[in-house]
């Protein structure tokens, strides 16, 4: 059955059953996998991805729940180069594994769309739900503190 789908900003039509996780889709059918398999019950965070700008777990969100909705995927975070948050990853040299970092790349980029100036706790409140095995916590912190610099510094600049 085709379902209609925008993502990134461009529509798709993929030919799926409507409870196909979101996930597949992305992966297998429109061949973004930036967005990763972790643990198929929604608990790790590995495959978030924005939908209307909101962090959802796609492993676990049927297709046909997206319906006319954006969904952005780290692929999509920015047309023209690095967002401020995936450029204070670097700067903080976040990745140890990497596994599990697109998510919590998502999950701080829907943070500071919402809070530009989040504290430690606000911090923390949005990332537990997205785990880390190799345990950066620190350096995610640390990175979310610094993207919230350099897109305040971007936005003073005139950029985005």
């Amino acid at each position: 059955m085709p379902v209609q789908l925008t993502v990134n900003g461009q529509q798709h039509t993929a030919d799926v059953e409507p409870d196909t996780p979101l996930m597949w889709v992305l992966r297998d059918t429109l061949g973004l996998t930036g967005t990763k398999f972790g643990c198929g019950i929604a608990q790790c965070g590995a495959c978030t991805v924005h939908l209307d700008g909101k962090p959802v777990r796609s492993c676990r969100t049927p297709v046909s729940a997206v319906g006319g909705r954006a969904v952005t995927t780290i692929e999509g975070l920015s047309a023209d180069g690095l967002t401020a948050v995936q450029r204070a990853w670097i700067e903080e040299d976040v990745v140890q594994c990497g596994y599990c970092q697109s998510g919590q790349v998502m999950a701080a980029a829907a943070l500071l769309a919402g809070n530009p100036n989040p504290s430690d706790e606000d911090i923390d409140k949005a990332m537990r739900r997205n785990i880390c095995r190799c345990g950066v916590y620190q350096r995610i912190r640390k990175a979310v503190h610094r993207a919230a610099e350099l897109a305040a510094a971007d936005r003073a600049a005139g950029g985005s």
